[in-house]
């Protein structure tokens, strides 16, 4: 599936080619910081099927709870998470953030990880009420 992006701001826009249906909600702890939510949704990509089409992403390298060092994407005017990858010229596949996808109301989650760093209470969010805007 073809897709398109962009950051918050739109100084960074980017488009890939994805797998729909390989899309993921992850848990762990750099998720829920680095998103500052409670998890992040995630298409994989691989580098040939990415390309920035505006703009220059800014990356820094932090090792993650799996002990794996992760090159984070963002855009370095308004700081929105584009992607996450393994550093240096090794193999890579992207983590696109499925918050910054233009098509990310066709991308449904297949599966959980890091389910053990889940928030107790994110399995109960269909139980709560909902509004259809502010409230």
């Amino acid at each position: 599936m073809e897709i398109d992006g962009q950051c918050h701001c739109g100084k960074i826009r980017y488009r890939a080619v994805i797998d729909p249906g390989n899309v993921v909600i992850c848990h762990c702890t750099d998720c829920q910081s680095l998103s500052g939510s409670a998890f992040r949704t995630v298409a994989f990509t691989a580098p040939a099927s990415f390309e920035v089409l505006r703009g220059t992403i800014k990356t820094y390298v932090k090792t993650a709870d799996s002990g794996n060092p992760r090159e984070q994407g963002f855009c370095p005017e308004c700081g929105s998470a584009i992607y996450a990858t393994a550093p240096g010229n090794g193999p890579k596949v992207y983590g696109l953030r499925v918050g910054t996808i233009a098509q990310r109301a066709a991308l449904a989650p297949t599966r959980q990880l890091w389910h053990r760093s889940a928030l107790s209470w994110v399995d109960d969010i269909g139980d709560l009420p909902a509004v259809d805007g502010q409230s």
